[in-house]
């Protein structure tokens, strides 16, 4: 970094003085009126030093007691100011890319102005940074977010040993599976022992003219038969009950990440793809039931073969059966090889392969606007580079793999030969028999097919690896909003909110800052702003679907992160801007809060959100699907199911987000009237654009830049002409001109629903 910023400075000689060394830059792109230009900021041991975007000229300040160096974030842009006690002496903005720089130059700042202060260097513990990239921590974190997204641990075999908490349930099933194919296995091995009789003392004999023992012979055969039978019904009882068991453990590990998914906060959704997170879900833990079904009981049978093959051999001929191994040390360095580019491959490919899906996951439900915007060729090309990429990745596996399996069989090939010469030599040495010749070989045959086979599992193995890694890394992550550790609960909720000192940083941007708000129970709150004022944001915290970087927000003087999250949010009725209706009957979909709801209930709720009329003029009534998303009904009916839907769980707590902002003025009517019988009694905050939504607010929160700015009512607010006089007076103006366009006079303008007649004297 340091020899970075001297590269800079020696555009401009002289600008350190001797001895002076740089602690910290920041790279600046923005002007002040933010248009992108070039500059920098630079901290060192004695100064501050900058060239403001677009100048030549470069400032410097002698960094002291009573200089402060503060950093504000908000909407995409950065802000760092340089002030003293007669006021600021610069100000230098940025885009959020540099932001870790930022709170790095501003950390070193404020590390030195200390020392010269007080003499004496920051206690360790007062500033935590990365040790890699030096950037600030934060709060109350260990690890560094700009750094851990590239620090992904490889998946590796014993991931598959963690699935062994969801075997534990089977384990007497698996054990009885495992002695199946203990038992299985042997009967296996009986046919080839009975070979080495059958053929010295009953076909040998007889090409020497000794008459046949047919006894002897039935009893061979009948041992034949029998071992055959044993082990076909051991081996299907194996088969059959071990399916059943990975059957049932794929099933539970389905299910136990899809719950801990549904458990985890909204921030771990906005950084994840859906098709991603469906190709964890299913794909992968159906790869993993597979290998578990049959490729894991394949290698049992196997290693189980192998080790008793070798038992069996070694007790018929020792020096035979340690030329029977040669092979199998090459084999396992091969398989150690490729065992770890495998496992990389393959993790590569389960990452392609869910960039397919999230293709489909985006065009599928967005097939009206692909097709409203004519871009079905743009969207098949998105497939076909992505089908590409996949195709690439898995040519370079492949190109692996299709080396490794032959060498093994031809590693096998050569041992196979080798027992033939040695054997044979014995054979005319007269050390063994030629049935103990044949069955060796025949011992030898199914030992090297084990070993194939055994070879062939690295694959399945590595894909099973890498997918139980995919779920692994959902089940490890840890929600950012936990449940409390002692629970307290609420008892008759009045709905009293109160917000101290609030804070919020989303990544590294603060959103939220030192917010305070009162709300009064069965008050109505209007929360208005500019788009990424923070109002979102904060109906979010109240939610508890984010929890507060900083302060802290009370229900009812409890809270809200003492208490069970499902248990709070039952008391929480929400209405958004773009409601989602799942596939199903509207019946259904009004009673999805409250599923044991009667018909008496879902209609009543229905008539109080002006739902019951269009709801009847359906074919099927209250039975009637409203396909995917509910793209069988318009917006504003859409929106009224979900006013019906939070009127049948009877909340104390009213959020409504946007809740009429995408719908036609005579429909927003109909929406106002449901609205108006939603938040009677009940403590509401509403959030809306048009101002006309909020006529019945009992005080309308103004917020800008994540902080309230002004509290009150329409008519205390307008002759105070500031923040929301302002937004009423654009509003008002945008209105009018859309009145002007079509003939003026139109019945639902700003005007004519105002929250209130503007006062007398307002300008």
């Amino acid at each position: 970094m340091q020899s970075v910023w001297e590269t800079e400075l020696d555009a401009t000689p002289g600008t350190l003085e001797p001895g002076e060394t740089i602690l910290a830059g920041l790279r600046l792109d923005l002007d002040e009126r933010l248009h992108f230009t070039q500059g920098w900021v630079i901290v060192t041991d004695r100064r501050v030093i900058a060239r403001a975007p677009g100048e030549t000229a470069v400032s410097a300040w002698t960094i002291a007691p009573g200089l402060s160096l503060t950093h504000v974030d908000h909407a995409g842009v950065g802000t760092l100011e340089l002030v003293n006690d007669a006021g600021r002496l610069a100000r230098w903005r940025y885009t959020l890319g540099y932001n870790p720089d930022a709170l790095r130059l501003a950390d070193q700042f404020d590390a030195r102005r200390d020392l010269l202060v007080t003499g004496l260097a920051p206690a360790a513990s007062d500033v935590d940074v990365c040790p890699s990239c030096k950037a600030p921590l934060p709060p109350g974190e260990d690890e560094c977010p700009q750094c851990s997204r590239d620090l992904e641990a490889p998946p590796s075999t014993w991931a598959l040993l963690r699935l062994w908490r969801f075997a534990r349930p089977y384990r007497f099933e698996l054990l009885t599976g495992f002695l199946l194919t203990l038992f299985g296995t042997a009967a296996t091995l009986v046919p080839p022992y009975l070979t080495m009789p059958l053929m010295d003392k009953v076909l040998i004999p007889y090409q020497n003219g000794v008459p046949i023992d047919y006894g002897l012979v039935s009893m061979y055969l009948a041992g034949l038969l029998g071992a055959a039978l044993t082990a076909w019904g051991l081996g299907w009882a194996r088969t059959y009950l071990l399916a059943r068991v990975s059957e049932r453990i794929g099933a539970d590990l389905r299910t136990t990440t899809y719950e801990h998914l549904l458990k985890l906060s909204l921030e771990y959704f906005g950084g994840k793809r859906t098709g991603d997170l469906m190709a964890r879900i299913g794909s992968e833990s159906d790869r993993i039931c597979v290998f578990l079904s049959l490729h894991l009981l394949d290698f049992a049978t196997d290693v189980l073969m192998i080790a008793m093959t070798a038992i069996i051999l070694i007790s018929i001929n020792p020096w035979l059966a340690l030329v029977t191994l040669v092979p199998l040390p090459f084999i396992a360095w091969m398989i150690h090889l490729v065992r770890d580019r495998l496992r990389h491959g393959f993790e590569k490919i389960d990452r392609i392969w869910s960039e397919i899906t999230n293709v489909l996951a985006d065009t599928i439900p967005g097939i009206r606007v692909v097709k409203a915007f004519a871009q079905e060729k743009r969207e098949v090309e998105r497939f076909r580079e992505a089908n590409k990429h996949n195709l690439a990745v898995n040519d370079r596996v492949n190109a692996v793999w299709s080396l490794f399996t032959p060498t093994v069989t031809l590693l096998t090939e050569v041992g196979l030969l080798v027992v033939w010469i040695f054997g044979i030599w014995q054979v005319s040495r007269n050390a063994i028999t030629v049935g103990v010749l044949v069955a060796f070989l025949t011992y030898i045959s199914r030992f090297y097919t084990r070993l194939d086979s055994m070879s062939r599992i690295v694959s399945v193995t590595q894909k099973a690896a890498a997918g139980a890694k995919r779920i692994f890394d959902i089940l490890d992550h840890v929600s950012s909003v936990p449940e409390p550790t002692r629970p307290q609960h609420l008892e008759n909720v009045k709905g009293a909110i109160e917000m101290r000192d609030l804070g919020f940083r989303y990544g590294n941007r603060a959103v939220i800052r030192g917010l305070d708000l009162s709300i009064a129970p069965g008050e109505m709150i209007g929360l208005v702003g500019h788009s990424g004022s923070g109002k979102s944001t904060l109906v979010n915290l109240i939610c508890r679907f984010y929890d507060v970087s900083e302060g802290a927000i009370r229900v009812d003087g409890i809270d809200i992160r003492s208490l069970p999250v499902s248990e709070y949010r039952r008391h929480i009725g929400l209405v958004l801007q773009e409601p989602f209706l799942f596939f199903g009957t509207i019946a259904d979909n009004i009673a999805y809060g409250k599923p044991n709801a009667t018909r008496e209930e879902i209609v009543a709720a229905a008539r109080a959100a002006h739902a019951h009329e269009f709801i009847l003029r359906l074919p099927h009534g209250y039975d009637s699907l409203v396909g995917e998303r509910g793209q069988a009904l318009s917006g504003g009916e859409r929106q009224r199911i979900s006013i019906a839907r939070a009127l049948l769980i009877d909340p104390r707590i009213l959020i409504l987000d946007e809740a009429t902002s995408s719908v036609d003025t005579a429909t927003e009517k109909e929406i106002q009237k449901a609205l108006d019988n939603l938040v009677k009694g009940r403590t509401t905050i509403a959030i809306a654009h048009r101002l006309s939504t909020l006529r019945k607010a009992d005080r309308l929160v103004v917020m800008d830049r994540g902080q309230i700015v002004e509290v009150g009512s329409h008519d205390e607010l307008m002759p105070k002409e500031g923040a929301y006089y302002k937004l009423y007076q654009a509003q008002l103006r945008n209105v009018d001109g859309e009145d002007d366009a079509i003939g003026g006079g139109s019945e639902g303008t700003l005007g004519e629903q105002a929250v209130a007649p503007e006062p007398a004297g307002a300008k």
